[in-house]
């Protein structure tokens, strides 16, 4: 047997400052789109309209190169995804939308790509898990976005030398354009949004187009919304990487209080617990608290991704929070006109803990 990535895995191999693309156009024309009689509307209204989202990472797949038997593992494991339980568990939270992972580092994905199994055979699951979530999900009524890493740093010599990623970055972003275009074409109006992982400005720098990268990513659906995940409110950013984004990441690792903590403990870092019950790194400053003032953060759509019940932070435990707490939170985030988005853990057959799913359906209830 090979041996699998966890499924609640994160790429922090990076950290670094945000830079602005400069460009023709003000941030606030890069996010709308024409209404009825000239109105403009933003792409991401829909996501300050809704109570809250949800996320999971479902990363299940072989490491190192695609072998007959990692490659029946794989597809053994996406055909064995239960998608009536996954669906049941998602309504039963009362969700607005989803964020669902298209693959992260293992250099395997849950939906064919046309680029990919042209250049690379044998990288994507025969069975498109993401187009059958997408279209149940429009079956009753809700949005899709898909979770996608904007580097393959992590991944295979075979992967890296496709794309060119570490001798020709033009090169790579052109061939990871088209890999992105496709699943966009391919998917359509099922896909409502991206959130693209790892847009760290230590590996992107200035030379990235996210202009070019947020057309391929609307090239299937003019109105998908986008986000650049350079860190978010964890590495203490709020400055997005570009203004060709339509909403932040707003990537969180804990909240404290009913607050956002816009820090990250360190993974050699030795923690402690104070008199509170919250957790601290020995040496460093207390963290700053943060909340909302408005819609609008740097004229992106406000928005929080907060893991509940599970943690892509080695030196502390899962982390829970209680009721009061989640929707004391939700219901700042949303009179400032903020959107929010609880990632819960999910098994490799696609079932959430259903004491993670009854929570959120509380504070969506009290929230709505």
């Amino acid at each position: 047997m090979s041996t699998f990535f966890p499924l609640f895995a994160r790429d922090l191999h990076f950290a670094g400052h945000c830079g602005i693309l400069a460009g023709p156009q003000t941030t606030a024309d890069c996010n709308l789109q024409g209404g009825q009689q000239g109105v403009k509307e933003h792409r991401a209204d829909w996501m300050s309209e809704g109570v809250l989202g949800l996320m999971v990472h479902y990363l299940v797949g072989p490491s190192g190169d695609p072998t007959d038997e990692k490659v029946a593992e794989y597809n053994a494991l996406i055909d064995g995804f239960d998608l009536d339980a996954f669906i049941g568990g998602f309504e039963a939270t009362g969700a607005n939308w989803l964020i669902f992972t298209f693959g992260q580092n293992s250099g395997y994905y849950c939906s064919p790509n046309a680029f990919l199994d042209a250049a690379a055979p044998r990288h994507t699951s025969r069975r498109d898990l993401m187009r059958e979530v997408g279209e149940r999900l429009k079956e009753i009524g809700k949005r899709l976005i898909a979770y996608i890493p904007a580097e393959v740093a992590a991944q295979t010599d075979e992967i890296r030398g496709l794309f060119h990623y570490n001798d020709d970055w033009e090169l790579f972003q052109d061939r990871y354009g088209h890999f992105i275009r496709d699943y966009s074409v391919r998917l359509g109006p099922l896909l409502d949004g991206w959130w693209f992982d790892g847009c760290y400005y230590k590996v992107h720098g200035e030379r990235t187009d996210w202009r070019r990268w947020c057309e391929n990513a609307r090239a299937g659906n003019p109105g998908s919304v986008v986000a650049l995940n350079e860190g978010g409110f964890c590495d203490g950013k709020t400055v997005p990487p570009s203004p060709f984004a339509d909403y932040h990441a707003g990537e969180v690792h804990m909240l404290e209080r009913g607050k956002i903590r816009m820090d990250f403990l360190p993974r050699d870092a030795e923690i402690t617990t104070n008199e509170h019950g919250y957790h601290r790194a020995v040496g460093a400053p207390e963290p700053e608290l943060y909340l909302p003032e408005s819609r609008f953060l740097h004229e992106l759509q406000w928005h929080a991704l907060v893991p509940v019940d599970c943690t892509f932070n080695p030196p502390t435990p899962d982390v829970h929070y209680s009721d009061e707490e989640l929707i004391t939170f939700v219901r700042n985030c949303k009179d400032a006109g903020g959107a929010v988005t609880f990632n819960l853990p999910i098994t490799s057959r696609g079932i959430m803990p259903e004491k993670s799913v009854r929570q959120i359906g509380r504070v969506r209830d009290a929230t709505a």
